[in-house]
C-alpha cells in the first residue's frame, strides 16, 4: 500500500470534513498556493487603439507595436511554465494532491492563453478594415500608387502576420493544456482506483515479527516524544503556556458569545413537550457551538505552537492528526447524542426507545474512535517509518473492528409500542451489508478498500446526518406559522413590529437560504471524501459560476446575480430618491399633491427602466441581442397586447397632461370617487363607499370624466324644498336666503341665491344655490342647511307638504262598495249622486292618507264637486 498516498488523502477527507460540517472558516494548510495562483483574474484585453485618420499609419503601428509586445511575452511564460508543469506531472505521478494543484494551475494558463488570443482581435480587425480601404497594389499597365501608401500596406501585412503567428502559438499551447489536464484526470483516476483495489497479503502482515516492530515502533514513538517534551520544558514553556492561553482565551470568547446569543436553543428544557422544530433547533445549535468552540481551541493552539516555533516537523504531523480526530470524534459525539437522545427521550429526533437509543449512541462513538486511531496510527507509521506490515496490520484489525460494529448497528431493532422488536428495516439491513463487506475486503486482502469504506462509514455519514438535520430544519421552519413561534421570530415580531404574515415570508426565505447553504456546504464535503479535491470543486464551481451553455445560448450565474444584485440596488436607490424629491424639494415648494404624484410616478418608472438595462448589462447579456426579440414581439403587440399598449400610452398622456390628478373628485361613467394612483396602466379610485375601482386608462381618455377639483375646489351645491300653497313666497325666500347668508362655509362672493323654482302638484318649489371654497365639504353644508332650514319653518309656522293626489269621481248612480266590515279598515265613502238609465258602477274604496289644507272647489264643466 501506499502509505503517503493513502495518508494524505485520509488526511484531507478529515480536514475537509471539520472545515464544512462546522463552517469553520477555510484554512490556510487546506487550501494549495496553485488554487490561490489560479483564481487570479486573467489578465485583460488590450483595449483597441482608437481610430486615426487613414494617412497616420505611424500611430496604428505603434500600438499594433505595442500589443504584440506585451503579448507576447506573457505567451512565452505560459510556455516556460508549462514546461514545468509537465515535467511536474511526470515526477509527482503518483501524488494526487500534487496532481490536483498542477490541474489549477494549468487551468490557469489556459485562461490566460485565451485571453492573450482575444487582445488580438481588435487590432486584427483594424487592419482587414485599413487593407480594404487602401486595396490591391495596381495593376500592370496601370499608374503607380504613391509610396508611402505601399509603406503602409507592407507594415499593416507584416503586422497582420506577426499577429497571426503569435496567436497559432497560443492555439498550439492552449491544445498541449488540454491534453496535459486529461493526462492528469486519467492518472488520477487512475491512482485513485489502484489503492482501493490494491491486495495485500494479510498472513504475512499478521506474524510475530509484527508484533516485535510494533514495539520497536512504541519506544520510537516514546523516545521522540519525550525529546520533544524535554526540549519545550527547557526553552519554550513560556510560549507554550502562552500560546495555549491565547488559545483557552478565544475558544471561551466564542463559548460565551454563543450561550449569550444560542443559550435557550442549545440546552433543552427537562420535562418540556417541545414540538418538532424546537427539537431540530437544539439538536443543531447543540452539536454546531460546542463543535466550532473546540475546533477553535484546536486550531489556535496548533497555529500558535507552530507559529512560535515550538513544534518539529515530525511532531507538528502528528498532532496535526490527533487534533483532526479529536474534532471528529467530538463532533460525532454530539450528533449522536443530539439525534438519539440518550437521556432526553423528549428531545429525541429517531423514533427508537431508550435502551435502543444508548446502544446506538455507544455503538457509533465507538466506531468513530477505531475510525479516528485508525487514522493517527497511520500518520505516525508515515512519520516515523513503520515497515509495510505493520500499517497492514494495524489497519486490518481497525477495519474488522469497524466491521463488526457496524453488524452489532445492524442487529440493535428498536422495540415497538407493546414492548416487542420491530423487523429489520432497510436501514439495518444497509448497515448490515457494510459491516459484512468491510469484514470481508480486510479478510480479502484489500486493505485500501476497507479503511475507505469504513472512513465513509463515519465522515460521509455524519455530513449526510448534519445535512439531513438541516434538511428536516428547513421544511419545518417553511411551515405556515412555524418560523413565527421560534425566539428570531419573536425577537423580530417585537423589535420590528411585523406582522405574522411578513413572518411566514421570512420563514420561507430563511427556509430557501437553509437549503442552500447544506447543499453549498454538504456536496463539496461528500466529494471530498470520495476523492475530489479542493481544486477539483473549484474548478467544477468556477465552471459552473462563469460559463453555462444550453445549446447555442451561453450564461454566468455570477453575472446574473450580479445583474439581480444592481437592479435591487437601482430600486432602492430610485425608491429614496422619490422619499427624497417628494418629501424635501417638492414639499418645500407647495406643490400640489396631484403634482407631486406624477413627478414621483415618472421619476420612480425612469429609475426602475435604468435600473433595469444597467442590470441587464452588468449581467452580461447584449442589448443588441434583444433586437430580434423585440421584433418578434411586434407582431404580438400589434395583435394581442394592443389594449396593454393602448393603456400604457393613455397613462403617459394622463401623467403628461394631467386632465385629474391624485386626490381630485372625479365622475367616469358609472363611477364617482377620489383618485388614489395613477399608473400607466390603469387609476385607481376610492368611492365614497371605500370600493376601490380600477379603471384602464384608455377608458379615461376616450370617455368624458367629469372632475369636481381640476382647477380648484370652487364648487355649486343646490337645495330643493317645497312649501304648501297658500305661503307667502316671499318670506320663504328672504328666510331661505338669509339661512344661507348666515352659514359660515358659504362663500359671499358669488353670493348665494334662492330661485323660485316652480309651481308643483303638492308645492311651491324653492332652489338654494350655494357656492363653497371646497366643494369636497358639501355634505356638510347642505346637512346643516336643511336643519336650519327644518327649524325655521317650525318657528315660523311653514309647511312642507307631502306629494297628494286628487281623486274626481263622475256619473250617476255609482255604490261605493265596501268589503265586508272590519274594524282595521276604514268606513266607505257615501254615493256622491244618482246617473240616468241603468248603468252603474262598483267602486272599492281604497283607506286614503289625510292631508293637510283641504279644500272643496267647483269643476267649471260640470258642476260635480271635485275632492
Amino acid at each position: 500500500m501506499n502509505r503517503v498516498a493513502v495518508g494524505d488523502m485520509t488526511r484531507r477527507w478529515l480536514w475537509g470534513m471539520i472545515a464544512a460540517v462546522l463552517l469553520a472558516v477555510a484554512q490556510a494548510g487546506l487550501v494549495p498556493p496553485a488554487a490561490a495562483q489560479a483564481s487570479d483574474p486573467a489578465p485583460a484585453p488590450l483595449a483597441a487603439p482608437a481610430d486615426v485618420a487613414p494617412t497616420a499609419s505611424a500611430g496604428r503601428i505603434g500600438a499594433a507595436v505595442s500589443i504584440y509586445d506585451e503579448q507576447k511575452p506573457l505567451i512565452d511564460g505560459v510556455a516556460a511554465a508549462l514546461d514545468g508543469l509537465r515535467s511536474r506531472v511526470a515526477r509527482f505521478s503518483e501524488d494526487d494532491a500534487r496532481l490536483a494543484e498542477t490541474r489549477i494551475e494549468l487551468e490557469g494558463l489556459a485562461r490566460q492563453v485565451l485571453a492573450a488570443s482575444v487582445a488580438f482581435r481588435p487590432r486584427l480587425q483594424e487592419i482587414n478594415a485599413r487593407l480594404e480601404q487602401i486595396g490591391a497594389p495596381p495593376g500592370e499597365g496601370l499608374p503607380p500608387e504613391p509610396e508611402i501608401t505601399s509603406r503602409e500596406r507592407a507594415d499593416l501585412l507584416r503586422q497582420k502576420a506577426e499577429i497571426n503567428a503569435l496567436i497559432g502559438v497560443a492555439e498550439t499551447l492552449s491544445v498541449q493544456i488540454n491534453r496535459l489536464i486529461e493526462e492528469i484526470g486519467a492518472l488520477r483516476r487512475d491512482l485513485f482506483a489502484r489503492t482501493l483495489s490494491k491486495r495485500y497479503d494479510i498472513g504475512s502482515a499478521m506474524n510475530a515479527a509484527t508484533l516485535d516492530d510494533l514495539q520497536t515502533e512504541i519506544v520510537a514513538l516514546q523516545r521522540t516524544v519525550s525529546a520533544w517534551l524535554r526540549f519545550v520544558i527547557a526553552f519554550k514553556l513560556q510560549s507554550v503556556l502562552f500560546a495555549t492561553l491565547l488559545a483557552l482565551a478565544a475558544a471561551a470568547v466564542l463559548s460565551f458569545g454563543g450561550r449569550r446569543v444560542f443559550g435557550t436553543m442549545m440546552e433543552p428544557v427537562k420535562g418540556a413537550s417541545p414540538s418538532y422544530l424546537s427539537r431540530l433547533s437544539v439538536a443543531f445549535w447543540s452539536t454546531l457551538m460546542p463543535s466550532i468552540t473546540l475546533l477553535v481551541f484546536l486550531s489556535a493552539t496548533w497555529y500558535l505552537y507552530d507559529a512560535f516555533n515550538i513544534l518539529r516537523v515530525d511532531i507538528g504531523q502528528m498532532l496535526s492528526s490527533l487534533f483532526q480526530v479529536i474534532a471528529i470524534v467530538f463532533f460525532v459525539n454530539r450528533l449522536a447524542r443530539a439525534a438519539l437522545g440518550p437521556d432526553r427521550p423528549n428531545w429525541r429526533l429517531v423514533p427508537v426507545d431508550t435502551l435502543s437509543a444508548r446502544r446506538l449512541y455507544w455503538l457509533a462513538w465507538l466506531t468513530a474512535v477505531t475510525t479516528g486511531a485508525d487514522f493517527v496510527l497511520n500518520r505516525v507509521n508515515h512519520v516515523m517509518g513503520s515497515p509495510l506490515s505493520l500499517t497492514i496490520a494495524k489497519s486490518f484489525v481497525a477495519t474488522v473492528i469497524v466491521g463488526v460494529l457496524l453488524i452489532l448497528i445492524a442487529l440493535v431493532r428498536p422495540a415497538q409500542d407493546d414492548g416487542r422488536q420491530r423487523r429489520f428495516h432497510w436501514i439495518n439491513w444497509i448497515f448490515l451489508g457494510l459491516g459484512i463487506g468491510t469484514m470481508a475486503a480486510a479478510l480479502l486482502g484489500y486493505i485500501g478498500f476497507a479503511r475507505f469504506v469504513s472512513q465513509q462509514i463515519v465522515v460521509t455519514g455524519a455530513i449526510a446526518s448534519t445535512m439531513y438535520i438541516g434538511f428536516l430544519s428547513a421544511g419545518a421552519i417553511s411551515g405556515e406559522g412555524a418560523f413565527v413561534r421560534t425566539a428570531l421570530g419573536e425577537a423580530l415580531h417585537k423589535r420590528f413590529k411585523l406582522e405574522e404574515m411578513a413572518l411566514d415570508q421570512l420563514g420561507l426565505a430563511a427556509s430557501i437560504a437553509t437549503y442552500i447553504l447544506v447543499v453549498c456546504v454538504g456536496v463539496p464535503l461528500v466529494l471530498l471524501q470520495w476523492g475530489f479535491q479542493w481544486g477539483d470543486i473549484t474548478t467544477w464551481a468556477h465552471r459552473l459560476a462563469t460559463n453555462i451553455t444550453i445549446g447555442t445560448v451561453s450564461f454566468s450565474l455570477v453575472g446574473i446575480a450580479t445583474g439581480i444584485v444592481v437592479f435591487f440596488v437601482g430600486y432602492f436607490v430610485t425608491r429614496g430618491f422619490q422619499g427624497w424629491l417628494d418629501g424635501s424639494v417638492l414639499s418645500r415648494g407647495k406643490v400640489d399633491a396631484g403634482l407631486r404624484n406624477s413627478i414621483r410616478t415618472a421619476v420612480g418608472y425612469a429609475g426602475i427602466a435604468i435600473a433595469a438595462l444597467v442590470g441587464i448589462s452588468a449581467a452580461g447579456i447584449d442589448l443588441s441581442n434583444l433586437a430580434l426579440v423585440a421584433g418578434a414581439l411586434s407582431l404580438g403587440i400589434g395583435f394581442g397586447l394592443q389594449n396593454i399598449v393602448s393603456n400604457f400610452v393613455s397613462g403617459l398622456i394622463l401623467l403628461a397632461e394631467r386632465p385629474f390628478k391624485a386626490g381630485d373628485w372625479i365622475v367616469a361613467g358609472a363611477v364617482t370617487g377620489t383618485v388614489k394612483r395613477i399608473s400607466v396602466r390603469a387609476t385607481e379610485i376610492e368611492t365614497f363607499q371605500r370600493q376601490t375601482v380600477i379603471l384602464p386608462n384608455s377608458e379615461l381618455i376616450n370617455a368624458a370624466v367629469g372632475n369636481w377639483t381640476h382647477k380648484n375646489k370652487l364648487g355649486r351645491v343646490e337645495i330643493k324644498i317645497g312649501v304648501a300653497y297658500g305661503t307667502d313666497p316671499r318670506k320663504v325666500h328672504a328666510l331661505l336666503l338669509e339661512i344661507a347668508r348666515g352659514h359660515p362655509m358659504v362663500l359671499k362672493n358669488p353670493e348665494p341665491f334662492v330661485f323660485f323654482a316652480n309651481f308643483g302638484e303638492s308645492s311651491l318649489d324653492f332652489e338654494i344655490r350655494l357656492f363653497l371654497a371646497d366643494i369636497t365639504s358639501g355634505l356638510t353644508v347642505q346637512n346643516d342647511i336643511r336643519f336650519a332650514i327644518v327649524e325655521a319653518f317650525e318657528r315660523e309656522g311653514i309647511e312642507i307638504p307631502f306629494p297628494q293626489r286628487d281623486l274626481n269621481l263622475k256619473g250617476a248612480n255609482i255604490n261605493l262598495v265596501a268589503p265586508a266590515a272590519d274594524a282595521s279598515r276604514p268606513a266607505p265613502l257615501p254615493p256622491t249622486g244618482a246617473a240616468s238609465g241603468s248603468a252603474s258602477a262598483d267602486v272599492v274604496a281604497l283607506p286614503v292618507a289625510p292631508r293637510r289644507g283641504r279644500r272643496k272647489r267647483q269643476d267649471p264643466d260640470d258642476g260635480d264637486e271635485v275632492l
